[in-house]
């Protein structure tokens, strides 16, 4: 199987797809990532197939079916109650026995009068898996009593970044360590369920096909001629004409040439979430009193003092804490400038950057996590107490701000900024 590009009368490449030097009747898509038209191959089990100019996934061929993924969810939804009712962790301090799971912790959060990062981690660790699984049943249902599935289709895709499960794991671990020097710590029976549902979550959203999804339920007649006027859409990947209101014919989404208003939602993004992190670094993200000495750590303090129990561990919360958030704005800064200034060099490499902020962005929820799991462990009646210190809001709003940041940058604009910057010069 392989990829011939040629060049077409719009500047663009065309993807030609050949078997055994047979013609094989042509599907034309248009990359969502940077609007090349190509001719798609027929993606087999087990293959991927990828834009022949910008390297993004267009299709792949994993076909986990809707029964299967159905009895995940069902499985996940019984465990669900399990992992986060009952005991995650078992802490001893002074022949006190303290439970911590994770409903307890976003409770804890919400009495100190913080609850809109305990509403961040609500969301991020129980209400998105919990929508991902109650959509996939509602697929499996909707599809034997005929319901109107786009609306969960649609949501399906952009719900996968904000299923946090994995994260908050990380999170317990480090917690742990934290804790393990003022008391004695054990896992709970909660932590078995709650690995399970982690592992469930990941194997969900790895073979949950959202595509495959579309064109079994609302197939549409391919394109077989690269026509100026066929529109790829962003909320399901189709490429076509509009119908006769503007819209998507598969999904219903209106059709846009470019994200409207993209540079300046991600402007504003960027900059709200730069003003924010100077107090979120800045400020006490978290609060200790040990014997009635108050111990008040910034997220830097935090980090050497956990790297003093475990480097590796202190290794990755800076990671996470420190070095993916100033990268994420520094990143989105040079792409947006370039955009703005319209620069022709480096393009795949900012293409790469974008890709790979989009993809490790959540791991900065890692502090948020730990100190909820960590309030729940440690309460203000003994003579070991923590609370949540005031950088924790705003270090919470950096992070959903930079992922909104990424979310709302339209890349078809940096090979606009490229093409526009290529004529420039030539002309």
């Amino acid at each position: 199987m392989a990829l011939r590009a040629t060049q077409n009368s719009l500047g663009k490449k065309l993807a030609i797809h050949k078997v055994s030097n047979l013609q094989v009747p042509a599907n034309y898509h248009r990359c969502p990532q940077c609007d090349t038209m190509f001719s798609l191959p027929v993606v087999k089990k087990h293959q991927s197939a990828y834009c022949p100019c910008c390297n993004a996934k267009i299709r792949d061929g994993r076909d986990w079916s809707l029964t299967r993924l159905a009895a995940m969810a069902i499985t996940m939804i019984m465990l669900m109650p399990f992992a986060w009712g009952e005991p995650l962790l078992r802490l001893h301090l002074l022949g006190v026995r303290i439970d911590a799971n994770l409903m307890q912790g976003i409770w804890q959060m919400t009495e100190q009068g913080d609850p809109i990062p305990a509403a961040m981690v609500l969301f991020c660790t129980v209400a998105a898996p919990m929508l991902l699984v109650t959509a996939i049943t509602y697929l499996w249902l909707g599809n034997i009593l005929g319901m109107n599935l786009r609306p969960v289709l649609l949501m399906l895709e952009k719900l996968k970044e904000w299923v946090m499960l994995d994260i908050y794991l990380v999170g317990i671990g480090v917690a742990s360590i934290k804790v393990k020097d003022y008391a004695f710590l054990q896992p709970g029976i909660g932590l078995v369920a709650f690995v399970a549902l982690v592992l469930l979550s990941i194997l969900t959203l790895i073979h949950l096909n959202v595509e495959q999804l579309w064109e079994r339920f609302y197939p549409q007649r391919p394109a077989t001629r690269p026509d100026p006027g066929l529109q790829v859409c962003l909320g399901c990947q189709h490429t076509g004409f509009a119908d006769a209101r503007g819209r998507c014919r598969r999904c219903h989404v209106p059709l846009r040439h470019r994200r409207p208003f993209s540079l300046q939602k991600s402007w504003a993004a960027l900059i709200a979430s730069l003003v924010l992190l100077f107090p979120a670094n800045l400020l006490p993200i978290s609060i200790i009193y040990v014997n009635g000495a108050r111990q008040e750590d910034t997220i830097m303090s935090g980090i050497m003092s956990l790297a003093h129990s475990n480097v590796a561990v202190a290794a990755v919360v800076f990671i996470a804490s420190i070095l993916v958030p100033f990268t994420k704005v520094i990143v989105l800064f040079t792409l947006l400038v370039s955009i703005h200034f319209k620069c022709e060099q480096g393009l795949r490499t900012r293409l790469l950057l974008l890709r790979f902020v989009t993809w490790i962005g959540r791991w900065s929820m890692l502090d948020l996590f730990v100190i909820s799991l960590m309030m729940s462990l440690i309460n203000r009646d003994q003579l070991l107490a923590f609370t949540m210190g005031p950088a924790a809001f705003y270090f919470g709003s950096a992070v959903i701000l930079t992922i909104l940041a990424v979310e709302w940058l339209d890349s078809r604009l940096l090979w606009d900024a490229h093409e526009s910057g290529n004529a420039r010069f030539t002309d």
